[in-house]
């Protein structure tokens, strides 16, 4: 397959024209020649000059990156024609019948790029999002294993311990560590929707401070180590500031999935699975 998508750029970057390349096998013939299973795989190949749509593209989707914002690309393969958007907005007014059918507002909810067929129309669906950030509170051994797992399925780490004989980078040698109290570093980190907070001190002065900042922000996970007994305790400090209300509910303790975990690895690998 990858010799054939070779030759095919080879043909785009002659004829200036974009398309789209197609492979496919069925189960039962991919068993036959040995393969574990079938599959059917598109792949758009779009040529990239300094005029082209693709070279704005390029542009559009860094500058997005940068400003940790989502940008949708859709292109119309027939017309070759392309929009940008972003997905909060919802697609731009326009008068072609794709861009509000149910396969495009499908494809928005999935934030999943993918080609869009119908009445024989085709919309290549292109979605580029930050990337997920975690911040762990407590350069502690648990964030040790932690960061590493975290950051090979692709997150931005950032580890946060105001404890300068812990937050070294001996200790962490391959991922951002911010020697700050928690809540002043938060803060100044403006978390967002595409973000998580682990509390991992055992320490209320660095844990409850940050669950604060993060309680009043737009993550999507908030998690705090400890045992049933020490959330309890948690959650009625917490609740002075935020009441009891659901918004303590969103803290998710004891933090990770109940594997019966007990080393800083085995809790690391129940966190990260939750």
């Amino acid at each position: 397959m990858e010799g054939a998508v070779i030759l095919d750029a080879l043909d785009v970057m002659k004829s200036g024209v974009p398309k789209i390349v197609e492979f496919g096998v069925a189960d039962a013939t991919a068993f036959e020649v040995g393969l574990a299973c079938g599959g059917r795989i598109a792949i758009f190949i779009e040529p990239l000059s300094l005029k082209s749509d693709g070279f704005k593209a390029a542009k559009a989707l860094l500058a997005a990156k940068k400003a940790r914002r989502s940008l949708v690309r859709l292109i119309d393969l027939r017309q070759q024609k392309s929009w940008f958007f972003d997905p909060a907005d919802g697609p731009p007014s326009d008068p072609d019948p794709l861009l509000s059918s149910a396969a495009l507002v499908q494809a928005l909810q999935s934030a999943r790029s993918q080609l869009i067929e119908q009445d024989g129309e085709r919309l290549f669906f292109q979605i580029e999002q930050p990337a997920l950030r975690l911040y762990l509170i407590g350069a502690v051994h648990i964030a040790q294993a932690l960061a590493p797992m975290a950051k090979a399925v692709g997150y931005d780490v950032t580890v946060i311990d105001p404890r300068g004989a812990f937050a070294t980078s001996a200790r962490f040698s391959d991922v951002r560590l911010l020697e700050a109290w928690p809540d002043e570093a938060l803060l100044a980190e403006r978390p967002d929707e595409r973000s998580a907070v682990v509390t991992l001190t055992h320490d209320p002065k660095l844990d409850d401070a940050a669950l604060r900042v993060a309680l009043d922000s737009k993550v999507f996970y908030i998690g705090s180590l400890g045992s049933r007994k020490t959330h309890k305790a948690r959650l009625e400090r917490l609740s002075a500031d935020f009441g009891k209300n659901d918004t303590l509910l969103r803290i998710c303790g004891p933090v990770g999935l109940a594997i019966g975990a007990r080393t800083p690895a085995e809790i690391a690998i129940s966190i990260m699975l939750r």
